[in-house]
């Protein structure tokens, strides 16, 4: 509480913040993956039709997965700096995350090339998305950046 009252960041955030840098690395990594995974491994670990829905994603929405990892990871950065810049580019990876799944729920056939278990973790994403923003303006609010 000592540390609310003088505008330092409680341990909370600390964790928070750590764990949000964690987070988006994976997304990174994830996306590092997807895009320099070769034929031969592609080919053991996809079906057919998933290998051609992952090598016909448009470049756009490629595009719009790398800048909401980059983002995610700059904004964590951020946050772990106290610089409340992480809010607007916590938004921008949040707007790149709509645009990749508005072409992977809209556009194309994802849950038939997928499957249920394929929603998780879009679901997942979304929320954490939305929480980074809530938490960085609440930090924001609090002093804790600046």
């Amino acid at each position: 509480m000592s540390d609310e009252l003088n505008g330092s960041p409680s341990t909370t955030y600390w964790v928070i913040a750590t764990g949000l840098l964690f987070w988006n690395l994976l997304g990174l990594f994830g996306y590092y993956t997807q895009v320099t995974m070769p034929p031969e491994v592609m080919a053991a670990n996809f079906t057919e039709a998933q290998q051609a829905w992952l090598q016909n994603e448009p470049a756009w929405a490629t595009s719009a997965y790398a800048i909401a990892v980059t983002a995610g990871v700059i904004a964590s950065a951020l946050l772990l700096l106290r610089k409340s810049l992480a809010f607007p580019i916590f938004i921008v990876s949040f707007i790149a995350v709509l645009v990749q799944d508005f072409n992977a729920f809209i556009l194309s056939d994802w849950h038939g090339v997928w499957g249920n278990t394929a929603l998780y973790l879009p679901s997942v994403v979304f929320v954490i998305c939305i929480f980074e923003i809530w938490y960085t303006r609440s930090s924001k609010t609090k002093g804790w950046l600046s």
